[in-house]
């Protein structure tokens, strides 16, 4: 089923926050973004980096669906951290690899970054970050809070906005 990406940036609270068990730092935005960096960039490590973000995508998107804010997406997250470092370690060991993955929640600097009409400044942002075993390669990002960029690599036409807020805005008008 196709669904056309919408993004309203309607909803801006700057508030301090705290990583999952981690120091306070005052961020400016309500996104969680995620940042997931291939072992190398080989052709095969690069195809087992976009394995992972579909199954990471394919676990978050029923998880984060009724998150309401940035602090409940996070919590989802920060409670799935075992579970995603299952999912992915069953994709490294599917795939025949014996390196290791890091799947934390951090505070990242990131670079500008455009999404459609989306366009999210330089700037210190939280971050689901997975790293595949070196972490050498090439990266793929996006965001998981408001999922921005849900969407399968097979398919990249097959975007899902999986907020609750869109699905209230939506409802009314």
């Amino acid at each position: 089923m196709k669904y056309i990406l919408s993004f309203l940036g309607l909803v801006a609270v700057c508030c301090a926050i705290f990583l999952c068990g981690g120091n306070k730092v005052q961020l400016d935005n309500d996104y969680i973004r995620i940042h997931i960096t291939a072992n190398s960039n080989s052709v095969e490590d690069q195809n087992i980096k976009y394995k992972v973000k579909d199954a990471v995508v394919e676990f978050l998107i029923p998880e984060l669906s009724m998150a309401e804010n940035k602090e409940e997406a996070k919590a989802v997250v920060c409670s799935n951290l075992t579970k995603l470092t299952e999912i992915v370690k069953l994709i490294l060991k599917n795939e025949g690899k014996n390196y290791s993955a890091s799947i934390s929640v951090t505070q990242e600097d990131m670079p500008t970054r455009a999404y459609g009409n989306l366009v999210l400044e330089e700037g210190v942002y939280e971050c689901l970050k997975i790293d595949l075993g070196e972490a050498k390669g090439d990266n793929w990002w996006c965001v998981v809070f408001p999922a921005v960029c849900f969407v399968s690599s097979k398919n990249p036409e097959n975007y899902e906005y999986i907020s609750k807020i869109w699905e209230i805005i939506n409802s009314v008008t």
